[in-house]
């Protein structure tokens, strides 16, 4: 009872921003302030602008892994067309089986800063076991025995392979493999016009500095902070430039 009490206690937004408030302060966190206000909604954990989304829009949703909720709620929002990713097998068994909507379309290819293929690892969990949903690019912490090799393509290839000229908000749960993704985005002639990022800075062997990092290109290539969780890992950037690309 005890334990049940506490863990509802721990998932509180209040309880979560005065944890990341502490890790802030003991240099455990960054402090990522929002620059944009522009009008916010959530799903599925996502806080995300419905500026910009349409029938029209093109959405990518990178990591899915068994839940679908934000990808469900953004089409039936706004009718948009959502391109989902993820090689791992518990989503690709359950997205085999799950009713989706005719503008939902999945690809079992991980997105990765070139393409190949890649070796996924499962996580480890808290009693030392392998998780058979959550799957990491990173060989730190991780348990080794049932690694998986899957196809990976850079956003860039997935867009030439898709006709897309444009990526209106890009969703990115990737477990860190956000880093070199957003490499290859920087150097990509699409740039999406919304991203939701995870950052997995508390993974061993990243580090803050690489999501400080990334986060300084991300804004020297036009994009603005426009909400932070309160765990301050999920981060929705706003590309306030003007794109070149046709919509």
């Amino acid at each position: 009872m005890a334990i049940a009490a506490w863990k509802r206690i721990e998932k509180r937004p209040g309880y979560q921003r005065l944890k990341t408030s502490f890790k802030r302060l003991i240099g455990k966190e960054l402090r990522l302030p929002v620059e944009l206000r522009v009008p916010t909604l959530k799903e599925g954990g996502w806080v995300f602008t419905p500026q910009g989304l349409d029938q029209d829009s093109i959405v990518y949703s990178l990591g899915v892994g068994e839940d679908i909720e934000f990808d469900l709620a953004v089409i039936d929002r706004y009718d948009v067309t959502l391109h989902a990713f993820d090689p791992t097998p518990s989503s690709i068994n359950m997205l085999a089986a799950a009713d989706t909507p005719g503008r939902f379309f999945f690809h079992p290819w991980a997105v990765s800063a070139t393409d190949g293929v890649v070796r996924f690892f499962p996580r480890k969990k808290k009693d030392g076991g392998k998780s058979a949903v959550m799957f990491t690019l990173i060989g730190d912490d991780v348990n080794h025995e049932g690694a998986i090799e899957v196809p990976a393509y850079s956003l860039a290839s997935i867009s030439r392979r898709l006709g897309h000229v444009r990526i209106d908000l890009l969703k990115m749960d990737i477990e860190g493999a956000e880093y070199a993704v957003l490499e290859g985005l920087l150097i990509a002639p699409i740039k999406p016009a919304q991203l939701l990022i995870e950052f997995h800075h508390r993974f061993p062997g990243v580090g803050l500095k690489k999501t400080a990092d990334i986060v300084a290109r991300l804004r020297a290539a036009g994009y603005r902070i426009f909400a932070v969780s309160e765990t301050g890992r999920e981060v929705s950037f706003l590309r306030t430039v003007l794109r070149t690309s046709a919509r």
